[in-house]
């Protein structure tokens, strides 16, 4: 897994997930709010920058260990 920037594209607080466009080559890349390593509610906003660890699963690419960076 390597180190990545992006900025959150869009985040469901409901649903509990969104997307992430990376900095390298602005693909959209899966976060779910477990990997956010924030304290209580863990919600991200469109804008936002963040780091972000780039692993692969059987579904395909996703965000892990998701800090905010603003």
């Amino acid at each position: 897994m390597q180190t990545e920037t992006g900025t959150v594209v869009r985040f469901n607080k409901i649903k509990g997930y969104g997307f992430i466009s990376s900095d390298r080559d602005n693909r959209e890349i899966f976060i779910h709010f477990s990997e956010v390593q924030t304290q209580g509610y863990k919600e991200l906003k469109p804008g936002q920058r963040v780091s972000f660890l780039l692993a692969r699963g059987e579904k395909g690419e996703f965000a892990r260990q998701v800090q905010v960076i603003d």
